[in-house]
């Protein structure tokens, strides 16, 4: 049986404690550890491989949110909070789920599963060069290497190819989820660039041939880490 490694950042003692007690209950998850403060828990992430970050918002001078927006996470993210209101910030953030406290252990249940599935899913893309995307009433092979950016238009996304462009109704988070962040990435709520297709970036935009994509504030940091990376 396979386990996905974890960890906890949660800054109230009796959270913590909560938590952590429903990943031992868990025998699919390794803990690799438990951290009072963002800061912590960062340093331990930039040094070791975690599947599955357990993470609080409200914490003292590095929130959840901010550790989010200033640090390229890989770990599949499952917020834990008392504060319903940063939902839509943890969507734009394409955190796997959301946990209201107190959460119950079937509810808790229910987003490890949805992480762990992410993880499979991820883990047979990386192996593969391709993905299949339904159009209409047909499923389209995309190549990674083809694909020059992803645009969203209201309820479809455009996935530029080549010269032509495919169609789809997929979200982009989970186009984020069957895609390699390092071949594609998203930098705006409406954008995803292909790494490799970048000509030049200037003055938070992006230059693919003659189209011109806009760094968003909230995918700034995390992609310039990345092409750093």
């Amino acid at each position: 049986m396979s386990r996905h490694s974890c960890i906890i950042i949660e800054d109230e003692p009796l959270a913590l404690e909560r938590t952590k007690n429903f990943v031992e209950k868990v025998p699919t998850l390794e803990l690799l550890g438990c951290f009072e403060d963002a800061i912590s828990g960062l340093n331990f992430l930039t040094g070791n491989q975690v599947d599955i970050l357990f993470l609080d918002i409200n914490m003292d001078e590095l929130t959840g949110i901010e550790l989010l927006e200033s640090y390229q996470v890989s770990s599949e993210i499952i917020i834990t909070t008392a504060y319903q209101q940063y939902a839509l910030k943890g969507y734009e953030l394409n955190v796997t789920d959301y946990l209201l406290k107190p959460f119950t252990f079937p509810r808790f249940l229910q987003a490890v599963h949805k992480a762990q599935g992410n993880l499979k899913l991820k883990s047979s893309q990386s192996e593969s060069d391709f993905i299949f995307i339904k159009t209409e009433h047909k499923l389209v092979k995309i190549l990674f290497d083809e694909i020059l950016y992803i645009e969203g238009m209201r309820d479809y996304r455009r996935i530029f190819v080549g010269d032509k462009s495919i169609m789809t109704l997929e979200k982009f988070t989970d186009l984020e989820v069957i895609i390699p962040n390092d071949k594609v990435c998203r930098v705006h709520k409406s954008y995803m660039v292909s790494l490799s297709k970048i000509d030049h970036i200037e003055r938070n935009r992006i230059r693919i041939g003659t189209k011109i994509i806009p760094i968003s504030t909230t995918y700034k940091s995390s992609f310039f880490k990345l092409i750093k990376n």
